[in-house]
């Protein structure tokens, strides 16, 4: 199941929390299809303003971050490049869409792979 968290500063995410879920999601299905749609999860992180900090002070205006969190083995695929790129093109397009423009530069998109073993659903080590 693709997953993922998405730091932002809470001032800038109120209000506008069923458009980033819904434009990161479709960023997602159109790399990996429709089939996807259903099982993409999104955490949204509000962050206080003051609590992130960027070269050891509080940063005024940072860009929101994203991790992204599959199994490993999608990422062990031939084509794996070609989605790891368009997932970050994606992603950061879609929190554009939402934030504009003047987030893009900053904006982070960390791709983590995830074995198999060590992934847990329900109680339960996920076959």
């Amino acid at each position: 199941m693709p997953h993922m968290t998405v730091h932002v500063l809470d001032d800038d995410l109120v209000g506008r929390e069923a458009d980033l879920i819904s434009t990161l999601t479709d960023a997602v299905v159109a790399v990996y299809g429709e089939w996807a749609r259903e099982i993409v999860g999104v955490r949204l992180i509000g962050m206080p303003s003051g609590r992130w900090g960027i070269g050891g002070r509080p940063a005024r205006e940072p860009s929101p971050s994203v991790t992204f969190g599959i199994r490993e083995a999608a990422l062990s695929r031939p084509d794996a490049d070609e989605i790891v790129a368009g997932l970050i093109a994606g992603l950061t397009d879609a929190i554009v869409a939402v934030f504009g423009e003047r987030v893009r530069a900053g904006v982070s998109v960390e791709i983590v792979g995830t074995p198999a073993e060590h992934t847990g659903i329900g109680g339960v080590v996920a076959a």
